[in-house]
């Protein structure tokens, strides 16, 4: 991609996302994700009804009178963003393909991390670790990380979720809240991988899709290419049959993807390329709440 063009979308995508986590998410997002607990905040004099756990000896005896340590809820987290690059992404028949709008989603995810002062990284991944951002703060950062997901050229086409799960598990020590963006077609078991990263950290898994791979349009022979192995067939389309079989492989394919993170206790959230991701977000953090 072209610099200039590239500044363009980033800019665009700066431009849209930054005002929907200020304007929508802020309440949303504050109260849906919480921090790792109590920090100590200060010392006050201690008062009837503290709780003598409370006390702090050692301002205690320096001042010859009992004081207690105030904690207040420790808000900031860390924020990984789990991003799949795989080439099945490039798929879209509406207005944008899958790998746009998961851009987007993972855009909005992380302004309105950096307006809560958390920090935020991201996992770029295939059948292996593409890239790994550490997370930071600040609104460069932020733009950095969008340029990445715009213009980062992986080495593989194919997806296995197992890798960043993996990758999240091993590599950062401290509990975090992890978005697993994908959409979610993995011919690999990572239910097991999924379960112990949700152990660790607080996963949310968030599916983006094409209403064309649930329903084939009526439209006769089709020449079709699978984006992860580069192979090709003829499909009629004008075949019930034919369409039928595609819609029951994705009924499966949901079922099995809703069963598995239910088992793993992962919230979720799927959404379609011709729908507004803003709604389906709003709803998860509002579950959370």
């Amino acid at each position: 991609m072209e610099t200039s063009e590239l500044i363009k979308k980033v800019r665009k995508i700066e431009i849209k996302t930054r005002g929907l986590s200020h304007n929508i998410f802020a309440g949303q997002y504050h109260s849906a994700f919480k921090g790792r607990g109590m920090s100590f905040s200060e010392v006050r004099d201690y008062q009837y009804g503290d709780d003598v756990r409370d006390i702090d000896w050692n301002v205690t005896a320096r001042f010859n009178k009992p004081f207690v340590k105030v904690f207040e809820e420790e808000r900031e987290l860390t924020v990984m963003l789990l991003v799949d690059l795989s080439e099945s992404l490039d798929f879209g028949t509406s207005t944008r393909t899958k790998r746009e709008m998961l851009a987007e989603i993972a855009a909005t995810i992380a302004f309105a991390a950096i307006q809560n002062n958390d920090k935020i990284g991201v996992i770029f991944f295939t059948d292996r670790i593409e890239k790994f951002i550490p997370p930071q703060k600040g609104r460069k950062h932020i733009l950095y990380i969008i340029r990445e997901l715009l213009n980062i050229e992986p080495e593989s086409k194919r997806t296995d979720i197992k890798v960043p799960l993996e990758f999240l598990t091993n590599a950062l020590k401290k509990k975090c809240t992890a978005f697993l963006l994908s959409d979610f077609i993995c011919t690999g078991d990572y239910s097991n991988a999924l379960t112990i990263a949700n152990r660790k950290h607080d996963l949310v898994a968030i599916q983006v899709y094409d209403r064309r791979l649930a329903e084939l349009p009526d439209i006769g022979l089709v020449k079709v290419r699978d984006a992860e192995s580069d192979q090709e067939v003829y499909i009629d389309t004008s075949s019930k049959k034919v369409r039928d079989a595609q819609h029951l492989w994705w009924q499966k394919q949901s079922a099995s993807l809703k069963d598995i993170l239910q088992r793993s206790r992962v919230d979720s959230v799927s959404v379609r390329t011709d729908q507004d991701y803003v709604k389906a977000l709003m709803a998860l953090f509002a579950q959370r709440a």
